[in-house]
């Protein structure tokens, strides 16, 4: 049995605690029951606060913890949930919770971070010099907070030496089954996936992203520059051009896009191309190559290759994930699910 411990927070977002909650409870046990075998438990869970008192979630959810984290001796893996992006507030609310990670991480515990909740971590010291993730819209702030980490946002989930990181509020749900498998095998995390009617982890959450173009800056030149490459995305990039446009040469316009941006304007372009590419493929009506073309890109494979490199998966997968729904197909493959189940109970009966 592996013991673990989710951390409840006021202004936390129930679902981080309740997902990983469910996913734990049910590896060896709930697929077990579907399918007529005996139960064999693989995780002892239990809820922890800051203080012994309930905690409240910004929609009026309320959830009593099992215990205070002083009284927690011994974990072997620690879920810190997601709270809001009042970071300044929320650490310094929370902050008895850094010498207590830091002491479960010194004697070998596992911990992880969902969401923004990898703020926590990352305030306690636990990622300096580690890969870490998180929501695509918190990672401009928290690179700026905590230089010494490598943010890899454009991934759902991150492990560094036993400190891990999820993506957004529901990519609790890919860690919990991450941490399944790593500790379980993968067998486990697929029956337990299959009982709860979840995908395996996902790799990517740049899909999912508004395609953060460029972090937040005060330089208006450059700040020009982005509305004309916005305003002209299917052109070809013109350097010079833009350059004479802010009276700099080419060389000292790249340098300083770069400085405000975090990208070259090569790179820039490219994602405003995709940001458009993925509006269109949302609406579910063109084609992957029609695509292609609308936003500049004239070989088709070129234009795969782009998106893939910027979304984290090939535009077809993107409509498919994506696009407007078809109801029709929608509701036979509901029908097709629920079949599924009756079966799987009746076996169980």
């Amino acid at each position: 049995m592996i013991d673990v411990t989710v951390v409840l927070l006021d202004g936390a977002y129930m679902s981080t605690a309740v997902g990983p909650l469910e996913v734990f409870h049910s590896a060896g046990t709930l697929w077990n029951v579907l399918v007529g075998q005996p139960q064999t438990p693989r995780f002892r869970v239990r809820t922890a606060s800051l203080r012994n008192a309930p905690v409240q979630s910004p929609h009026g959810v309320r959830l009593s913890a099992e215990t205070t984290i002083g009284q927690v001796r011994s974990t072997d893996l620690i879920v810190v949930t997601a709270t809001g992006l009042n970071l300044d507030e929320q650490l310094e609310a929370n902050r008895d919770l850094f010498p207590w990670l830091r002491r479960h991480a010194a004697k070998g515990a596992y911990v992880a971070g969902i969401c923004s909740g990898a703020a926590y971590l990352a305030a306690a010291g636990l990622l300096d010099g580690r890969e870490a993730t998180t929501h695509w819209a918190c990672a401009a702030e928290l690179q700026r907070r905590f230089p010494a980490v490598q943010w890899r946002p454009e991934k759902f989930v991150t492990e560094d030496r036993r400190v891990l990181c999820s993506g957004g509020v529901y990519a609790s749900i890919d860690l919990s089954l991450y941490l399944v498998e790593k500790l379980c095998g993968h067998d486990i995390a697929v029956h337990t996936a299959k009982s709860l009617l979840i995908n395996m982890p996902r790799a990517q959450q740049t899909g999912y992203a508004l395609l953060p173009l460029a972090r937040p800056h005060d330089d208006d030149v450059i700040r020009a520059a982005e509305v004309r490459i916005q305003r002209d995305y299917t052109q070809p990039l013109d350097i010079e051009a833009l350059a004479r446009q802010t009276h700099m040469s080419p060389r000292n316009f790249i340098r300083r896009f770069k400085t405000a941006t975090g990208r070259t304007p090569g790179s820039y372009l490219q994602g405003t191309r995709i940001a458009v590419a993925k509006q269109m493929l949302e609406s579910g009506a063109r084609s992957v190559q029609t695509v292609g073309a609308a936003i500049g890109y004239e070989d088709a494979a070129f234009f795969r290759a782009v998106f893939k490199r910027h979304a984290g998966m090939a535009p077809g997968e993107y409509r498919k994930n994506f696009g407007a729904v078809q109801m029709e197909g929608t509701q036979r493959q509901a029908a097709r699910t629920l079949r599924s189940a009756d079966r799987a109970i009746n076996r169980a009966g």
